[in-house]
């Protein structure tokens, strides 16, 4: 019986082939590692993110979660909590770490992270994601923006009914009755009653402070935007396009998708 053996050349070229194809596969599945500060929207804190941490680590990602002052574990007097306040808070967190950050806003916290990318600068901060958040161009506030975007009609029940100020009007809590229909009616129930047990005082100043930053540095750094289409918070789509973006994505989610779809919003944050 005759055997067919292929050449040794052949055998040689087949083999080498093989290990190209495989190192450019392990290429791809295994990219390099980024690190994601996290910042919360009002009256939450970290424990926002307490899904998505774990999922990002499972990447190979570094990530932190912060607290904002003012908030959660941060015991800083609410009443006195300035947007500087906020901004130092995350430019002292992202010098501590190595190399570029990605910084990612969930609601309010759009604002934060788009000063604090005009003061790290485009060397510092790699991307910024914006997940259903408030988007300003300079000179921008919250308070100017929702109202920009997010106008209420006469007696309608909107989020900003379930706001309870303080005697002072410098702080505000959410009325517990009212977060689940607003910011998380596709959460568990489980979900639901650990936030009513996190939510915490939010500061107005940092809401009523105007951002001030440059189509030099803001501008230049590449940003994204995840609308979260069954919000009823508010309509988020027109507030995407207040800025250019690179790219957006749609949740079919509430407001947040941190607990109700984490693996749907790790997975689109990694995309970009």
């Amino acid at each position: 019986m005759k055997t067919n053996f292929l050449p040794f050349w052949a055998t040689v070229l087949l083999l080498s082939f093989s290990l190209l194809i495989s190192c450019s596969e392990d290429h791809e599945i295994k990219k390099p590692a980024k690190t994601y500060l996290l910042i919360h929207g009002a009256s939450h804190g970290a424990w926002a993110w307490t899904k998505v941490v774990p999922l990002l680590l499972a990447q190979g990602h570094r990530v932190v979660a912060i607290d904002l002052p003012g908030h959660s574990d941060d015991k800083t007097p609410a009443e006195k909590v300035t947007l500087d306040d906020y901004v130092n808070k995350v430019v002292d967190v992202a010098n501590s770490q190595t190399g570029p950050v990605i910084l990612v806003g969930h609601s309010s916290g759009g604002v934060t992270i788009a000063q604090t990318a005009e003061r790290l600068g485009t060397a510092k901060v790699e991307k910024l994601i914006f997940l259903d958040a408030f988007l300003p161009k300079n000179g921008e506030s919250v308070f100017s923006l929702a109202a920009k975007f997010l106008p209420s009609k006469p007696g309608e029940a909107t989020f900003t009914n379930s706001f309870i100020f303080d005697q002072n009007q410098a702080t505000f809590t959410l009325d517990l009755a009212q977060v689940a229909n607003f910011l998380y009616h596709d959460c568990s129930p489980a979900d639901i009653a650990f936030a009513k047990a996190n939510l915490g005082k939010q500061p107005v100043a940092p809401f009523a402070t105007p951002v001030q930053v440059t189509d030099a540095i803001y501008g230049a750094i590449p940003k994204y935007y995840i609308i979260c289409s069954e919000a009823r918070n508010g309509n988020m789509s027109e507030m995407a396009k207040n800025v250019a973006t690179n790219k957006t994505g749609t949740l079919p989610t509430s407001h947040s998708p941190f607990f109700s779809k984490p693996e749907t919003l790790t997975k689109l944050m990694l995309s970009f």
